[in-house]
């Protein structure tokens, strides 16, 4: 392998375990292990970060991380997955009950040369090159366009209307798929799947079987340039730097001042004088990145993973658990005194949170829940959270 830097670093902060790759395509993890997530031929859990050693020699692009499985893309093309041998139905059923502990090859999408996957709670999407969208193992309601039985691990192309519309980003929420679309007039968001609490974007809460065009970005006349799909809210940042949120509002992770639902996509007017480039969803969380590399937040409190430690009183917690109902400066994140470029949160309904923050040299900074080890530091006195960001010992240059 070329060790030649050729690539951004990622940092992906997953359900209770981590994955980082470096320029270089060097890959670390750690955290949770309990099925092989990290990758290591062991089931044990491991807060320092430790390159993947069977990958020697292979660049790995992208990474993904769900609940007990991690999927790598290499540059290549190609597609290791490891932890749960499924890559469906992550919470429920007797499901995942074989452990993977080193990355494999996954054969199934070997014709397919892949550039992203998206791990949801029920499902696998990946992205060809092509910017074809493929998905596997969502039960046997054939909710995505075809049917699949619970444990099929076989991609099957999205059908409707992005079979001809090339695919440039997929993001997968809950239950629920967002795809950006280049299209001769400009980007679109599609989406299909659980629509409860509004969450496709068309203004009612009904599921869609096919993907399905979301049209109010066009009457907001706003063209959208990255797309996040929070486990039950999604969010889009446009060319101008404008944001939308949408879907379930619960504990103010729309940003809109309130915790109601939204069906459309709705500008956050609290970020009018903000030109966001960067966005990211969790579970009832979001953070936004401007363009001077400010880091906003909202949302869910909880875990500390919102990064607001202010007024901390006695017993030094604060209100760093408060729920923040619009957008609010991460001020621990300036003293860092860096330029953040990439926030990444865990998005899970059954995991405390963590999120990390990467900055423009490289650098990696954790804050959140760190009781499996995923924030790739030890806590002392069996803390089971730190609430202001910290350096983890990790060079992504």
């Amino acid at each position: 392998m070329d060790d030649t830097p050729t690539q951004r670093p990622q940092a992906i902060a997953g359900p209770g375990h981590s994955i980082a790759v470096t320029s270089n395509g060097v890959v670390y993890s750690f955290g949770s292990n309990s099925s092989g997530q990290l990758g290591h031929g062991t089931t044990e859990e491991e807060w320092r970060p430790r390159p993947i050693r069977s990958l020697q020699g292979i660049r790995i692009v992208q990474a993904a991380a769900g609940p007990g499985r991690t999927m790598l893309i290499s540059d290549a093309g190609e597609v290791y997955a490891f932890g749960k041998d499924s890559f469906g139905e992550a919470e429920y059923g007797v499901q995942g009950t074989k452990t993977v502990t080193t990355p494999q090859l996954a054969e199934s999408l070997k014709n397919i040369f892949v550039v992203q996957a998206a791990i949801g709670n029920f499902f696998t999407a990946v992205l060809s090159r092509e910017g074809r969208v493929y998905t596997f193992s969502w039960g046997n309601d054939g909710r995505l366009g075809h049917q699949t039985e619970p444990n099929d691990v076989d991609p099957h192309p999205l059908l409707g209307a992005l079979e001809n519309i090339p695919v440039v980003q997929i993001a997968a929420g809950f239950c629920y798929l967002l795809a950006l679309a280049c299209q001769p007039s400009g980007m679109s968001v599609y989406s299909d799947g659980c629509g409860l609490g509004g969450k496709l974007g068309h203004g009612s809460r009904t599921d869609e079987k096919y993907p399905r065009l979301i049209e109010q970005f066009q009457l907001l006349n706003l063209q959208p340039m990255v797309v996040a799909a929070g486990a039950w809210h999604a969010a889009v940042v446009g060319r101008d730097g404008r944001v939308c949120t949408w879907g379930w509002g619960r504990y103010g992770c729309l940003g809109h001042g309130n915790e109601e639902c939204e069906s459309v996509p709705k500008v956050v007017d609290a970020l009018s004088k903000v030109k966001a480039v960067h966005v990211a969803t969790g579970d009832y969380t979001t953070f936004v990145v401007s363009d001077d590399g400010d880091v906003y937040s909202f949302g869910c409190g909880e875990s500390a993973s919102l990064g607001h430690n202010a007024a901390a009183d006695d017993d030094g917690q604060g209100n760093r658990h408060t729920n923040v109902l619009s957008p609010q400066l991460v001020t621990s994140l300036k003293e860092v005194k860096e330029r953040v470029v990439q926030i990444s949160l865990t998005n899970s309904v059954s995991w405390n949170a963590h999120t990390f923050a990467l900055t423009e040299s490289g650098k990696l900074y954790a804050f959140g829940a760190g009781d499996k080890g995923q924030l790739g530091m030890e806590l002392v006195n069996n803390q089971p959270e730190r609430g202001n960001p910290e350096q983890v010992d990790v060079d992504l240059r």
